[in-house]
């Protein structure tokens, strides 16, 4: 007969004793049941400083609150209380003995993971305690060094973990660390051959810093500098390289608008964008989850900084901004300025501008200003058609003049399409939001290039005027090529080409004819599988294949699988497997130290869930 549904077995461990299978009522307070199991092995210790924790797995506290995620067959222990334990580490960690203070630091940084236990630490002032040893007791342990060198390394790290476990529980806010604190964390990122373990904790502390708290970015802003970043982006340990753009996505999203772009300069100075490419994304290790999120959320804190621009309306009385246009006019019909002002009424000078202006493509010829009120795109698209005026000279020229020799319904006006694209490409690479915290679409070809979105219009450009010459398009069919532009471009996006080269080359095989090839496919595949003698068959053999689907999923259930395990930094640095017991009735789970090689045996998996 199975146990009551508010009753779970388990076992029970007490060190030098046998271990005790009983029935927990999870009606009965915790106190009672732990007063019970203490007073069964004659324990002299004062049970209210015992307390239940898992034995396996997390080894997390057993409280009042979660003691309904206990199941059948968990094995627990009995041991010192959240309370007690927290105050005992609290004292050795302030030990003068080298070893018991090591040892005391490696257990604070474990049971650091539990709320429970973190809770009773904080209470204890132990963060500050940390901070403490940080601060001024790093410095005492380097004078040691050359003696105990791996001892030293060792103590810190399990310090600055122990410290990162402890605040990942929003428990205490970042804004009370002090300067000293900040820039002796900084210090370990700044100084070169620094133990792994010890940068990676550090940055990750300067990461929360800067994203949790306004006041210690403009501090850790003035103790970190790109430049300091860099060399941990051009080692080998992929780790450490996304620790190390963490915290410079963190200093450029957190970053005022003026100093964002001040920082984008330095970014580009520094060749930033280079160092990534070629020890990041060009490297021999694959690119991992993580790594991939970073890649993305800095390619999107990139190409944010263009939404000022697309924003912007232009101002029809700004001079500067209509010289643009006249330049733009320059470059195309290789008209002079002073030429403008020679011989002529001001009427046919008046004619002469707009004649232009309508070859050039622009809605409004009398004044193409007023094209470039409408946001989005705003300037945008005029800086991106004058970058392609002048370092494509060539294709601009040969695109304006291609199209004022065509009749006047079958040209491709430049100005309008100029305009309509740089909008479109900013919806699809999504200009101006946010990066989303599960996201890691990154784009390699966006990291070969400083100017990768402008070059990006300039490749497009010219895949619209090609498109609307395959097309035969008209002034009316303006929006159905931008459609067909749009989806060559999704397409071409799709594998993720490795350079703008690569994009290019793959939109050339994404012509209007194999994008009408492709629909044609689509249609025939979606009309064919909704055929009669079609769905007369998925009837008949639907019953067989969901069972056939069925029992595959099961197999691969049984065979279970390894997952990455998030913390609240995103960071993926435990593992954790789960699969299903051959009856189909348990799911077996449990934390792991490394991705293991094959299967986990079930008797591994101390975790269970029915």
């Amino acid at each position: 007969m199975p146990p009551p549904s508010d009753t779970v077995k388990v076992a029970i461990q007490w060190p030098g004793a046998f271990p005790k299978l009983m029935e927990i009522d999870q009606k009965k307070p915790l106190s009672a049941i732990i007063k019970e199991v203490s007073d069964g092995w004659s324990i002299i210790q004062n049970h209210e400083d015992l307390a239940l924790q898992y034995a396996e797995g997390s080894g997390f506290y057993i409280t009042e609150k979660n003691r309904n995620e206990i199941k059948n067959g968990a094995i627990l222990r009995l041991t010192s209380s959240p309370t007690h334990t927290a105050q005992k580490l609290h004292e050795r960690v302030q030990s003068s003995s080298m070893d018991v203070k090591l040892e005391a630091l490696k257990d604070l940084a474990k049971s650091s993971r539990d709320i429970t236990f973190a809770q009773e630490f904080i209470n204890l002032d132990g963060i500050y305690l940390l901070t403490q040893m940080v601060e001024s007791g790093t410095d005492k342990y380097q004078k040691l060094q050359k003696i105990m060198k791996l001892c030293f390394g060792d103590m810190l790290s399990y310090t600055l973990t122990a410290f990162v476990e402890l605040m990942d529980h929003g428990i205490v806010s970042w804004d009370t660390f002090s300067v000293a604190f900040i820039k002796k964390i900084a210090s370990f990122v700044n100084k070169s051959g620094m133990d792994t373990s010890i940068l990676q904790r550090s940055l990750a502390i300067l990461e929360s810093m800067v994203l949790n708290s306004h006041d210690l970015y403009q501090k850790v802003a003035q103790e970190i500098s790109i430049g300091q970043l860099i060399p941990h982006l051009q080692g080998t340990d992929q780790e450490i390289q996304t620790y190390a753009i963490a915290v410079i996505n963190a200093l450029f999203l957190k970053a005022p608008d003026v100093a964002r772009q001040e920082m984008a300069n330095i970014l580009t100075q520094k060749q930033l964008r280079s160092i990534i490419l070629t020890h990041v994304i060009r490297s021999q290790t694959a690119i991992n989850n993580e790594m991939a999120h970073q890649l993305y959320v800095l390619q999107v804190l990139n190409f944010n900084l263009l939404e000022d621009r697309m924003m912007t309306k232009m101002d029809p009385q700004d001079q500067a901004q209509r010289d643009i246009i006249f330049e733009l006019r320059r470059i195309a019909f290789d008209v002079e300025p002073d030429q403008n002002n020679l011989g002529g009424s001001i009427e046919k000078r008046k004619s002469m501008y707009t004649r232009d202006y309508k070859k050039l493509g622009f809605t409004n010829n009398v004044n193409p200003a007023l094209d470039f009120t409408h946001t989005p795109p705003g300037m945008l698209a005029l800086d991106n058609m004058l970058y392609f005026a002048k370092h494509h000279q060539d294709a601009y020229i040969r695109i304006v003049l291609e199209n004022s020799s065509r009749e006047d319904k079958h040209e491709c006006p430049f100005g309008r399409s100029s305009i309509e694209l740089t909008k479109m490409l900013c919806e699809i690479l999504k200009v101006g939001e946010l990066p989303s915290e599960t996201c890691n679409d990154f784009h390699p070809m966006f990291f070969t290039h400083d100017r990768s979105f402008v070059e990006f219009f300039c490749i497009c450009i010219q895949l619209l005027n090609k498109t609307w010459k395959e097309m035969r398009a008209t002034s009316e069919d303006f929006n159905k090529v931008m459609q067909v532009v749009k989806e060559q471009i999704m397409r071409a996006l799709t594998n993720k080409p490795s350079s703008l080269d690569q994009f290019k080359s793959r939109l050339q095989n994404l012509s209007y004819t194999e994008i009408l090839k492709i629909r044609q496919s689509e249609r025939m595949n979606q009309e064919d599988f909704q055929s009669r003698p079609i769905l007369e068959l998925k009837e008949k053999i639907q019953p067989e294949i969901l069972e056939l689907i069925k029992q595959q999923r099961l197999n691969r259930l049984v065979e279970g699988t390894c997952f990455r395990k998030l913390n609240s930094r995103r960071r993926q640095d435990k593992f954790w497997y789960c699969r299903l017991s051959p009856n189909h009735k348990v799911l077996h789970y449990g934390d792991l130290e490394e991705s293991p090689q094959g299967e986990v045996p079930h008797d591994n998996l101390q975790d269970k869930c029915k």
